[in-house]
């Protein structure tokens, strides 16, 4: 009985250690990060292979950002690829006034907001200034950092915009815009590169 108790008591102090670590991070009124995204055009097209898929490149990327949500997955074929999604924002979607009114979640790939209004921000705003991207990681450390990204952490990510294709016939294509929206328009992100930083 005092076993139990006790094994009981452990995990209890792991899963609460675990949800304190994760916890939000929140910010003083402001925008935090004023810098767009960078996009470039790739001199070498060449696809190469992870696992069962092959990544075709279509633009060097790399941004700064405030993470507005996180979600894992675990299961389907893309979740062997791309086990992360993170959804990104940047000039007043960094701002913590106008995340304050917005509910953000993601689920099945989508990113979604909600908000009462009037809107703290227009609608193109808000689809100009953030994004769901899906999340390859280019090698175990990347991975590793990933799984210490919290929703409110401003990271560094460099990398690839890629396509995706696989013997099974899954595909994936990767938006080249940021004022696309529904489906088509999550970004594809090889990132080789991944820096937290201190809040």
């Amino acid at each position: 009985m005092k076993k139990a108790l006790y094994i009981s008591l452990v995990l209890l102090a792991v899963l609460a250690w675990r949800d304190w670590s994760h916890r939000e991070i929140t910010y003083e009124p402001g925008v935090l990060v004023a810098e767009l995204p960078r996009q470039t055009a790739v001199a070498d097209t060449a696809a190469f292979r992870v696992q069962d898929f092959r990544l075709t490149p279509r633009a060097q990327f790399d941004l700064r950002a405030r993470v507005l949500s996180t979600e894992s997955y675990r299961w389907g074929h893309d979740s062997d690829l791309s086990p992360l999604d993170l959804a990104l924002g940047w000039g007043p979607m960094s701002d913590q006034a106008v995340l304050n009114r917005i509910s953000i979640t993601q689920g099945s790939r989508w990113y979604f907001t909600r908000y009462e209004l009037p809107a703290p921000i227009p609608d193109p705003e808000i689809i100009k200034n953030s994004s769901n991207m899906h999340i390859i990681p280019a090698n175990p450390w990347v991975l590793k950092k990933l799984k210490e990204v919290r929703k409110g952490s401003i990271v560094q990510l460099r990398g690839l915009l890629v396509d995706v294709d696989a013997d099974s016939g899954f595909y994936w294509r990767t938006s080249l815009r940021r004022d696309d929206t529904g489906n088509g328009s999550c970004e594809i992100f090889y990132v080789e590169s991944l820096y937290i930083e201190e809040s």
